[in-house]
């Protein structure tokens, strides 16, 4: 053995006893009274004292359960000289019993102070501690010497695996207290993911809705710098006006999603195309299924992102969408017919190329967006 196993005390959970059961504490404790019953009839049957020598043997004996219950708790403190001092007035009080006659009492101290010292205290000060008391057992114990010798060989083994069944039922306290902080600080862990998830998706929604805001009232600003007809500023302001309140609404549609009531993403997609400005037409193909919540969002944000970026740098072009499912990956590609080539980005610090294909390397795909062979091409790709 190492050292450490020399010196090491046993854990205050396996002291404390947790982790018993109901029949096994009770037991204990009917063994404890059934010592302390066999004390006290000791001290009270002994035909030596009469009087006040009963009284004064009966002191004795709780004066030796009193040292006995300061014993439990200094060792659950782990304080090893106190332990020792209590252990040396037992073994004392014993010696004191044995030289008036109540060899019953001594002999029961005895063996207690032995088992216990090997239950609850270091091997390296319970095995002296053991050793005294039970030479004094030897000493005074009239039984022949192989009964002796079966009896001091059960004690130390009686106390040697109480002290592994505690270390053992303190060890599955310990794990079992681990697993609870470990499923604890997973629930946390899974309600900052589902925050942070929840504020991606609020991100995503406004800066989107803010960016094609922004094309309608950057449309009015010119218009009026213009001198334009005021009809045509009003209907861009009710324009940026309407894409607010769309805004909102697609807000309480991310909520709704993440609490996994999902519109079909076709039907979504076809939504989209129809209130896009502009001809535009999507296609679906492969075998249709039900994606994850974040495989649909992704795929709807890029798609919102990808119909407002080409109103804003090709207005007035076709734009195409294309939803693939494949077996192992939904693939979406957006491309208009012409326009003014330009790299997509959101303004306002919104969510633009850059949120895009962050939003797909979160969930391990890729993005990649530029030019085509007609115009700007977005295709997003994500495993399912």
């Amino acid at each position: 053995m190492t050292a450490n196993v020399w010196t090491r005390w046993p854990s205050r959970e396996a002291l404390l006893h947790e982790g018993v059961s109901r029949p096994r504490r009770l037991l204990a404790r009917g063994v404890r009274l059934l010592v302390l019953g066999t004390l006290l009839w000791g001290a009270f049957t002994s035909s030596r004292l009469h009087g006040w020598g009963s009284v004064a043997a009966v002191v004795g004996l709780l004066a030796a359960v009193c040292a006995a219950w300061a014993f439990f708790r200094t060792t659950l403190a782990h304080r090893l000289w106190p332990s020792l001092a209590l252990v040396a007035v037992l073994l004392a009080l014993a010696v004191g019993a044995r030289s008036v006659g109540f060899d019953v009492p001594a002999l029961v101290i005895w063996c207690g102070c032995a088992v216990m010292a090997l239950e609850r205290m270091p091997v390296l000060a319970a095995l002296p501690v053991s050793s005294v008391a039970l030479t004094c057992y030897v000493v005074v114990s009239d039984d022949a010497w192989p009964a002796t010798a079966a009896t001091v060989a059960g004690l130390l083994l009686a106390g040697y695996v109480l002290r592994l069944d505690a270390e053992a039922r303190g060890s599955a306290q310990r794990l079992l207290a681990q697993e609870r902080a470990a499923r604890a600080a997973e629930a946390e862990t899974a309600a900052l993911a589902e925050r942070a998830r929840i504020a991606r998706e609020i991100h995503d929604v406004l800066a989107h809705s803010l960016s094609a805001q922004l094309v309608h009232l950057e449309a009015a600003r010119l218009l009026i710098e213009r001198d334009a007809d005021r009809r045509q500023i009003l209907d861009r302001v009710v324009a940026a006006r309407g894409m607010a309140r769309e805004g909102l609404a697609e807000t309480r549609q991310a909520l709704s999603a993440l609490r996994g009531d999902l519109t079909p993403l076709e039907d979504f997609l076809a939504q989209l195309v129809d209130m896009a400005e502009g001809a535009a037409d999507v296609t679906i193909t492969g075998d249709r299924r039900p994606l994850p919540a974040e495989a649909s969002q992704a795929v709807r944000r890029v798609a919102q992102e990808a119909l407002t970026n080409a109103r804003r740098h090709a207005p007035g072009a076709r734009v195409r969408v294309r939803l693939e499912y494949r077996a192992h990956e939904v693939v979406l590609d957006v491309r208009d017919s012409g326009g003014p080539p330009g790299e997509v980005t959101g303004t306002g610090g919104g969510y633009g190329l850059l949120g895009m294909r962050e939003r797909a390397e979160l969930l391990g795909g890729s993005l990649s967006a530029g030019p085509g062979e007609e115009g700007f091409v977005v295709t997003l790709k994500v495993p399912v």
